[in-house]
């Protein structure tokens, strides 16, 4: 029977394949990956494994972590990576583009995203941006959204969407700040369903996927686009309802407490090895 232990070693060795081909081909070495372990298990063990009602100690740290309170203390001492800026981006940008697509004051009698004024007024790029990004200057969100090719300047001077979802074609950073978003946040969903069952204290979250491995090429297209298509259509109606209740989008909508909600949807292809080794990866998509 499989130990707990072999089980969680093999899934971080096949999660950790693909994050280090990442790290490689940006040239981050072993010693930086290293350093970044670190700080996540001294701040996860600081933050979610202390005895209730003491302050986490050094020694406590230690403990769990199995790293000396010489580089713990060395740990805390070290400034925080640079994270904010590109992920606050996305989330802003991301958050005027579904907007665009859903606010019946932005789109047509066909229910598609209208060409947009620039300058202020009801139904203005500006108005747009006021509403789903708050205080950040719509020259801000514009300048952005052309960067990455998800807008474009019509002849009239209008502003025309070109893509009904914020994915940067250009800036790796942009990219890779993404990355860290959305993948923290579907192993966090794994994890909290693995304490969920373990427990029975709390409900799953919902966790699905369809996979086969014995699909001729020529289908990977029809499907590809499929899975697009419909992944669009339902990411917008889920988008529909949460901006009907998020306050920053709807101010005066009830209720307490402040809650983040995503709901991600991704495709994955690859070539299948009957050896059991490492597929050798074909392409990866995600939407």
């Amino acid at each position: 029977m499989e130990t707990i232990e072999k089980a969680v070693s093999s899934a971080i060795f096949k999660l950790m394949r693909p994050l280090v081909r990442i790290l490689l081909r940006n040239g981050i070495p072993f010693g930086t990956f290293s350093e970044l372990a670190k700080r996540a298990y001294v701040s996860i063990a600081s933050e979610e494994f202390a005895i209730e009602g003491r302050k986490p100690s050094v020694s406590r740290v230690s403990v769990i972590t199995g790293l000396s309170r010489k580089e713990i203390s060395r740990v805390r001492e070290t400034t925080d990576p640079e994270a904010g800026i590109s992920v606050q981006r996305y989330n802003r940008a991301a958050r005027v583009i579904t907007g665009w697509i859903s606010d019946p004051m932005f789109v047509d009698a066909r229910g598609e995203p209208r060409d947009l004024v620039v300058e202020d007024g009801s139904g203005s790029f500006a108005d747009l941006v006021r509403r789903y990004s708050g205080d950040v200057p719509a020259r801000a969100i514009l300048d952005e959204l052309v960067r990455v090719a998800s807008v474009t300047r019509t002849h009239e001077g209008k502003v025309r969407l070109l893509a009904r979802a914020y994915v940067p074609q250009t800036g790796e950073a942009d990219k890779i700040g993404i990355l860290g978003t959305d993948v923290a946040e579907l192993v966090s969903t794994i994890d909290h369903n693995l304490t969920a069952r373990n427990s029975g204290q709390a409900d799953p979250w919902f966790q699905r996927k369809v996979s086969y491995d014995n699909i001729p090429v020529e289908a990977t297209d029809e499907i590809k686009e499929l899975s697009a298509r419909h992944g669009q259509e339902f990411l917008e109606l889920l988008n529909r309802r949460l901006s009907e209740r998020d306050r920053d989008v709807t101010p005066g909508t009830g209720g307490t407490g402040r809650m983040k909600l995503s709901v991600g949807v991704y495709y994955f292809e690859e070539e299948f090895n009957e050896s059991g080794g490492e597929n050798r990866r074909r392409k990866e998509d995600e939407a």
